[in-house]
């Protein structure tokens, strides 16, 4: 994935959650949670990106 289109996916998510937080009226504990879930999301999605999740999954203990 060239790194021209990930960084415009991250600067999508960033501007879209930044409208939902300034503009959506919710209580301050779900902003908090729906900002970790789309950041943990957007964390997971990096590394498919970049292969290193493939490489955690087929590590054995």
């Amino acid at each position: 994935m060239p790194l021209l289109s990930i960084l415009i996916v991250i600067l999508v998510v960033g501007v879209l959650l930044w409208i939902i937080n300034s503009f959506i009226p919710m209580d301050r504990k779900i902003k908090q949670i729906f900002n970790i879930v789309v950041v943990i999301a957007l964390v997971i999605w990096l590394l498919k990106a970049f292969g290193v999740f493939n490489y955690l999954m087929n590590v054995q203990i």
